[in-house]
């Protein structure tokens, strides 16, 4: 019997490409969909009904008509907006379907926990995991574009992981129809070698693997780290150990949004703009649309990318999934990219205009949005901690 891998480890046979968000990984989504020919899962937060969710649908639809096993697990908070209709469309074609933790309807009403992660993996050969959903404002649409977000690609060793998350997740979260396919054990593996290992949030669970790359990266970085993140509002130990890399001499770009699709968190995140000037970490500001994008580079030699937010939700209630890669060429690559997007589209907010255009009294705005941010945080997962810490 071969021995089981540890969570932490990474997998080494693997060929690993950064994608952006909007038209690109649609594409990615309908290639991997198309070619899909034994199982196929496709777990999300939100799956809005609208352009984009429909030819997302047609292509899960098109691959259950070639007898693949296809299975759809959508968040029970974020997606119950879909019809009757639509679910019954994709039943009737042969696509699994279920919400995970419906409102009202589950057996737990856990409010805070949400499935926050956003993957496909078809055949356990190949997947994609990332900050992605399924919606139009996330896609390339007319002269609409989307919405700055990333995602990893991968084929090899990793989909076989990702795969196994997903079985898992849908067994937990549907009392009938388990998913009793698995992927192809006879695929073989690419030779090129790209370390690359899973990372799951799930607090409730004990699962902060996440997180804990987060604070890897900070503890181990000896020169340069850029995070892209949206909602930013980290635990308080996060905070501590990207001020103890910057005083070791670590220089720090943090790339946030400067129009967020939620304003109070926006001025929530504002809050905490002193502190990192204090500790010389640099702030930009993504002007060109709404940066919701996910993803941490350090040294040009690793990075993390998928659905964490470096923020108590994701860190303490959410179900998160991200992939670190290992790659020196994948790491220098996205670090150029998001260098090139701080000096094309980002202004940077240095303490002495975040005080000319902030008065005392937008600071003390910003200080109530990030305290009622906490009190929400709170009431809507004390339950479920509570029930955590008496366990």
């Amino acid at each position: 019997m071969p021995r089981k891998r540890k969570s932490n480890q990474y997998t080494s046979h693997n060929i690993v490409r950064v994608v952006k968000g909007g038209s690109d990984y649609f594409d990615s989504i309908e290639e991997i969909a198309d070619n899909a020919r034994y199982s196929l899962h496709l777990q999300t937060y939100i799956f809005d009904e609208d352009e984009t969710g429909n030819k997302v649908a047609a292509a899960l639809i098109r691959a259950a008509q070639r007898n693949v096993y296809v299975y759809l697990l959508v968040d029970g908070y974020a997606s119950q907006q879909l019809s009757a209709q639509f679910i019954s469309r994709l039943k009737e074609a042969g696509v699994h379907f279920g919400f995970f933790e419906p409102f009202f309807r589950s057996g737990t009403f856990y409010i805070g926990r949400r499935l926050h992660h956003k993957i496909i993996v078809a055949d356990g050969a190949v997947c994609m995991a990332a900050g992605i959903n399924i919606s139009n404002r996330y896609n390339d649409l007319g002269k609409n574009k989307a919405w700055l977000d990333w995602a990893i690609h991968a084929t090899g060793e990793v989909a076989r992981g990702i795969d196994n998350v997903c079985v898992k997740r849908w067994n937990a979260s549907i009392t009938r129809k388990k998913c009793l396919a698995t992927a192809n054990p006879v695929q073989a593996l690419p030779v090129e070698e790209c370390m690359v290992r899973i990372r799951q949030n799930d607090w409730v669970f004990s699962k902060t693997q996440i997180t804990k790359s987060y604070h890897e990266i900070f503890h181990t970085a000896n020169k340069e780290v850029i995070m892209m993140t949206s909602y930013f509002w980290p635990p308080q130990k996060l905070l501590n150990t990207m001020a103890a890399a910057s005083r070791r001499g670590i220089k720090i770009k943090l790339v946030l949004t400067a129009h967020a699709d939620v304003p109070l968190s926006k001025y929530a995140e504002r809050y905490l703009y002193p502190w990192l000037f204090r500790n010389n970490i640099e702030v930009y500001e993504y002007q060109a649309n709404i940066l919701h994008g996910k993803v941490a580079v350090c040294d040009d030699q690793w990075l993390t990318a998928g659905s964490y937010n470096v923020n108590n939700i994701s860190a303490f209630a959410s179900v998160e999934l991200n992939l670190d890669v290992r790659n020196a060429k994948i790491a220098t690559e996205i670090n150029q990219e998001l260098e090139k997007i701080i000096i094309d589209d980002c202004v940077q907010v240095t303490e002495i205009a975040f005080k000319k255009q902030n008065n005392a009294f937008k600071r003390f705005f910003m200080y109530c949005s990030y305290r009622f941010i906490h009190l929400i945080f709170f009431l809507f997962t004390f339950y479920f901690i509570q029930q955590r810490e008496n366990n």
